[in-house]
């Protein structure tokens, strides 16, 4: 169940205004709370002894403390953040049997509850919540560039810089990197293929000093300049990574914010490349 947009009766009636925050939610919300505990619980099979060895285990990993050596209830009584790193810990790890309906409930709780997260579509840990029409949109990408033999290992490489930009645990310097090198993989067959160590900045460098040879599918005006625009979005994923090189000043590692619109710029010009929306004209 998806939560959905209608306002509250009694915002519609009039009777009280609408509340200026309704999600997603940062964290573990108050009203979210008792409900992942109570699943952190329910994800146990008491009965079976590998489920208390794994809830061992995880408390040791974690470095928590066990409260006369009840596992399940020291993972379950955790709370705000500790409880969705225990969740996606017990996601990752997997050491024994989360049932497809379990894996369900979870997903709706956070569903209902307007988290800012949910589980990742491999089902093995959290990642923050994104507009369903760009998380397609982005597996989409994925799909068609891990079909295209010419673009190398672009969807892997994009699909690390997803990760590493929306998983539980965010590494903003690292989804930057792995965005160029999305993009660096699937241009490279088309803009410097008899170069092997091609990079983004000597693909720009190929483009600028024989722009004639290549074009995009966009409508160009007569007398524009057709490659123009696969150009500036190019220029501006590789001259927006602030960490690429160490000098005298102090390096500047990319922010959140920057890492992960260099995702989806990395994401747009991924797919441009593999669905031939940028060619090397004859």
């Amino acid at each position: 169940m998806t939560t959905g947009s209608r306002p509250r009766f009694s915002v519609r009636l009039g009777l009280v205004p609408a509340p200026e925050h309704d999600g997603p939610f940062q964290g573990v919300p108050e009203h979210l709370q008792a409900s992942l505990q109570k699943w952190v619980r329910s994800a146990f099979d008491l009965g079976r002894g590998d489920d208390v060895r794994a809830a061992e285990a995880l408390c040791l990993r974690m470095r928590l403390a066990a409260h006369r050596s009840d596992y399940v209830s020291t993972l379950a009584d955790t709370y705000d953040l500790q409880l969705l790193d225990v969740i996606d810990r017990l996601l990752e790890l997997a050491p024994f049997s989360l049932t497809a309906r379990k894996l369900e409930t979870l997903e709706s709780l956070l569903d209902d509850a307007g988290s800012a997260y949910r589980v990742n579509e491999d089902q093995d840990g959290l990642e923050e919540r994104v507009t369903p029409a760009v998380r397609d949109a982005v597996r989409q990408t994925l799909t068609d560039a891990a079909a295209q033999t010419a673009a190398g290992s672009a969807a892997d490489h994009l699909a690390a810089a997803w990760q590493a930009a929306y998983g539980r645990n965010p590494d903003p310097v690292r989804a930057y990197s792995e965005s160029i090198k999305a993009v660096e993989a699937a241009a490279h067959a088309v803009i410097q293929p008899n170069n092997a160590k091609a990079t983004l900045g000597t693909m720009l460098g190929e483009i600028r000093n024989a722009r004639h040879k290549f074009a995009t599918a966009l409508f160009v005006p007569a007398g524009g300049d057709p490659i123009a625009p696969a150009e500036a979005m190019m220029r501006a994923l590789w001259e927006g990574q602030t960490s690429r090189h160490g000098a005298q000043s102090p390096t500047v590692p990319e922010t959140l914010e920057a890492a992960r619109a260099g995702v989806h710029l990395a994401a747009t010009l991924v797919q441009w490349f593999v669905s031939g929306a940028v060619v090397r004209t004859p």
